[in-house]
């Protein structure tokens, strides 16, 4: 049974890196193709990595750190990343399909 459901957190690993990469070879503009990449990293690669730290509790009897560890990194570093580069982009004023704050005359915020 336990097979099972590390098998189906493979299948929706690679589901959404699969969406994650047709979102990034598809998308219009910069600020979409961003989006679909952090979801890969969070939710395709975070299945997968659940799913080995199970399969390695399942083998060995205990949980190895290396998976979990992995996984509490990606979850903390992917959504600052793709922050920095949208605030990097905005600053360059690269063009959206959705209306950014330089379009409307507006300035990005400064951060102390």
């Amino acid at each position: 049974m336990s097979e099972v459901f590390i098998s189906i957190l493979l299948l929706i690993g690679a589901a959404f890196a699969l969406i994650g990469s047709l979102g990034l070879a598809k998308l219009p503009d910069f600020f979409t193709r961003l989006h679909a990449p952090t979801k890969a990293t969070t939710l395709g690669l975070g299945g997968m990595l659940i799913a080995a730290a199970l399969h390695s509790h399942l083998v060995s009897g205990e949980l190895t750190a290396r998976p979990v560890l992995i996984t509490v990194f990606l979850f903390m570093t992917a959504p600052i990343s793709a922050h920095l580069l949208a605030r990097a982009a905005i600053y360059r004023k690269l063009r959206s399909c959705a209306p950014l704050p330089h379009d409307r005359g507006e300035t990005p915020r400064e951060e102390a």
